[in-house]
């Protein structure tokens, strides 16, 4: 039995969310079967359960795995995502931008520009949330080299210079960008 094996036994078995929940998240990090079944049997048991959907997003979105963008945009499509929803938002978007360091800080800038797109979106339907999560990149001057440096101003400078910006966002925007 492999320590994979040993996850999902737990994930199974457990008798709390807590076990469960750790349990989920150790096999999010590894390109396994296992984690798939987890996923799965994760989701079927809780569906019903709003608050605990949100886990099983935030897992997802805190994953070390090289996808996990391309998971994390794909799940933006889910049934049970919504930008109307801040809960959600913040449970993938948010755990995305804010909690996975490695992905949202990736070198080629996509991190960023997935951050930058979501913010706009989501400025329309609640700006407090679009200004939240812009806040992201308050660290962006701490960046080592140039190229994230670039990438980061850059996508800044594209939800500042978006059409019809809260005042809420474009604040949060403009004074990371000034604050040299």
């Amino acid at each position: 039995e492999t320590i994979f094996d040993y996850c999902l036994s737990q994930l199974k078995d457990c008798k709390n969310m807590t076990d469960e929940i750790a349990a989920l998240s150790g096999l999010s990090n590894f390109d396994c079967p296992q984690r798939r079944i987890a996923l799965s049997l994760f989701y079927d048991k809780w569906a019903s359960e709003e608050l605990v959907l949100d886990k099983w997003f935030a897992v997802q979105a805190l994953s070390r795995l090289p996808d996990t963008l391309s998971d994390v945009e794909s799940l933006l499509g889910h049934k049970d995502f919504s930008l109307r929803n801040p809960n959600k938002v913040r449970s993938l978007i948010g755990n995305f931008c804010h909690g996975n360091h490695n992905h949202f800080h990736a070198e080629d800038g996509n991190g960023y520009r997935f951050c930058a797109k979501q913010v706009i979106k989501i400025d329309h339907i609640n700006p407090q949330i679009a200004a939240r999560l812009a806040r992201s990149f308050d660290s962006w001057k701490r960046l080592e080299g140039t190229t994230r440096r670039t990438h980061a101003i850059e996508s800044l400078e594209t939800i500042k210079n978006s059409p019809n910006l809260s005042k809420d966002t474009y604040e949060i925007v403009s004074r990371t960008l000034d604050n040299d």
